[in-house]
This record gives structure tokens, C-alpha cells and sequence, in this order.
């Protein structure tokens, strides 16, 4: 068995062929597919979140929405870039987002992806400290943000307060038990994966990572995976750790699928991001019995609890509904995912 979900990058264009032609419809048509998604038997709607662009951005009014539509699917992100977040502000929002949909958040959360303007943390009020980098202030975000999950009193109450305080030092509210262990780490590296199970994190890897020996994507990503767990039983952590990866897989059941996604596919390719030699994983399409024989061999989709499949948003919820109901129905089951 494994968990099956959608991540979504919250695209909108003003282009005619675009289903989503504003932040209005991306917003509204994600919390529809969220809820067509359950119907389907879906277990979760991850969404991306991004700066300074036409995709979605902040994610906890979209996921409280979602929540509140919803009753039974897991609802995520992946990832939020911590660079930009206050860890404070941001566990009020998890916390209201998570009771509201009664315990079901899975947060993604990483130090960021490249962006579409120059150091655009510093226009959300943040600077690394001396002699860091922003990747270290992202990392250092979320080492905050993960004790504050723990509801710990920190702070000296007013001797003569607005409202009466209970006893002791008091912590933000609201607090969400249990979120703590629901909080993921975007990782493009074999040692930001290692550095998320030192410290209690699940794991999320995407469809690029580092090119660290030059082997295909999906064996390097698995054994990304495989040296997460190592590190996780090392670190003795009294719980199983979760770990998703990410995929665009397209069964072609129509002339529609084919026309948008026929030619799809091929192989791994190799780039530079952040000054960082990546390699992005491949795009599965084709028809569900060939589909079905090219996912089993692929090492991490093995390795991982919670399979992600990216959707194009853009061509509406109707058929991004379609493209989850064809991998659940006709491709899950023969590869035991179902």
C-alpha cells in the first residue's frame, strides 16, 4: 500500500488555452480538486508555494479552506520556502489550519528553490546573520519553528494582562498537538537528509535533486532515501518516519491524454540551479499497461511511503480529476499501491 496524492504549483496565465486565468481561480479550483480528489479516494492535496509569481503563495487560508471542504484527505505543502516565514506567525497559522481541519496537516517546509527576483527574503524583513548564508536562515527558521511546535511556555506573561493568563510562561496559540511530527523537509541532498532525520523531520524529495555520482535520477534519489532512514534508526526517534517523492505520471486512456501528453517522457536531464549541477527525474506517459512495467522500475517510487503526482492546473479540475481517477483505478492496483 501507498499513499497517493496530488501536488499542485498553482499556476495562473490570462492565456485562452489557460483554465486558471487568475489567483481567484487558482484558489477556488484548488479546493475543488482537493474535494474531487477525495471522492476519487485520494490521499492527499500537497500544493507549492512561491514568491513574487503567478503560482500560489501563501498556503494557510488555501489549506484552512481546503480543510474545511474536506473530511478525510491529508492536506500539504511542498514545500513552503522558510526563508520568507516568521517561525512564530507562521505556528499561529499552522495551528488554526490544522484544528480546523481536525489533524490532518502534513507540511512541507525547506529553505527554498530559486527565485524570481534577487534575494527576495529581504523584502519579508530578512537578512542572514554574519557570516551566513539565506540557506542557513532558512535552516535556522525552521529549527525555531519546530521547537515552538513542541508548546513549550517561552514567554514572561504581563504582571497586569488584558485577560487572565494560567500559570507559568505562555506559548502561542493556538497549539495543535501532534503537528510536530507532520512536518517534512524539501530535500535536494543526500546531507539536507541526513541533517532532517537528525532532527525529527519526514522527508520529501521532488523530481530534481543534486547529482551527487551520476547515476540515474531515481537510484540516486533512493538512495538519498535509503541514507535518511539509516540516519533517522541512528538518531533514535521513537516514531516511523514518512518519506514522499514526487513524479508527473500520465496514463494515456484517451486521444486527449495523448494529444497533451504523448510525446512525454524520455529520460533524466542534467542542469544548473543555485549554482548546484541537478539532476531532474523523467516524465512517465503512456499507456497503463506500459506505464505500469516503467514504474516498477523505478528504485525511489519503491523506497517512499507517499507518491506525489504533479498536475497541471491549468487545464481545470475536470480533467486533472481525470488524470488522478486513471493512475488510482488503472495503474495503482497491478503495482500493489491499492
Amino acid at each position: 500500500m501507498k499513499k497517493i496524492g496530488f501536488l499542485s504549483f498553482g499556476h495562473w496565465s490570462a492565456s485562452s488555452q489557460s483554465a486558471t486565468r487568475s489567483a481567484s481561480d487558482v484558489l477556488l479550483q484548488s479546493i475543488d480538486l482537493a474535494v474531487a480528489a477525495e471522492e476519487l479516494g485520494a490521499d492527499g492535496a500537497y500544493f507549492r508555494v512561491h514568491h513574487f509569481a503567478q503560482q500560489l503563495a501563501s498556503p494557510f487560508p488555501l489549506l484552512a479552506a481546503v480543510g474545511a471542504r474536506t473530511s478525510r484527505i491529508e492536506i500539504g505543502t511542498g514545500v513552503i520556502d522558510m526563508r520568507y516565514e516568521n517561525p512564530f506567525y507562521m505556528l499561529e497559522d499552522a495551528g488554526s489550519a490544522d484544528l480546523i481541519s481536525r489533524g490532518r496537516l502534513q507540511l512541507g517546509i525547506s529553505r527554498g528553490s530559486p527565485e524570481q527576483v534577487i534575494d527576495g527574503w529581504r523584502h519579508f524583513g530578512y537578512s542572514p546573520a554574519e557570516g551566513q548564508s539565506d540557506a542557513d536562515m532558512g535552516r535556522r527558521h525552521a529549527e525555531v519553528f519546530l521547537e515552538l511546535l513542541k508548546g513549550e511556555g517561552f514567554a514572561k506573561p504581563n504582571p497586569r494582562p488584558m485577560f487572565p493568563n494560567p500559570p507559568g510562561l505562555l506559548r502561542l496559540e493556538p497549539h495543535s498537538q501532534g503537528l510536530r511530527d507532520r512536518i517534512w523537509w524539501g530535500s535536494a541532498s543526500n546531507g539536507t537528509a541526513i541533517w532532517a532525520a537528525q532532527i525529527g523531520m519526514n522527508l520529501q524529495s521532488s523530481t530534481l535533486k543534486a547529482d551527487e555520482s551520476g547515476e540515474p535520477f531515481h537510484v540516486q534519489q533512493a538512495k538519498q532515501i535509503r541514507a535518511y532512514r539509516a540516519a533517522w534508526r541512528e538518531a533514535g526517534h521513537d516514531r516511523e518516519p514518512r518519506v514522499s517523492v514526487s513524479r508527473s505520471i500520465f496514463a494515456l486512456m484517451n486521444d486527449q491524454d495523448r494529444a497533451y501528453f504523448g510525446r512525454d517522457g524520455g529520460g533524466d536531464q542534467i542542469g544548473v540551479i543555485d549554482n548546484m549541477r541537478a539532476i531532474f527525474g523523467r516524465s512517465y506517459a503512456a499507456e497503463p499497461e506500459r506505464l505500469i512495467e516503467e514504474l516498477k522500475a523505478d528504485e525511489a517510487i519503491a523506497e517512499a511511503d507517499t507518491l506525489l503526482l504533479t498536475v497541471p492546473n491549468q487545464l481545470g479540475v475536470d480533467y486533472n480529476a481525470h488524470v488522478l481517477e486513471s493512475i488510482l483505478a488503472h495503474v495503482a492496483p497491478a503495482l500493489g499501491w491499492r
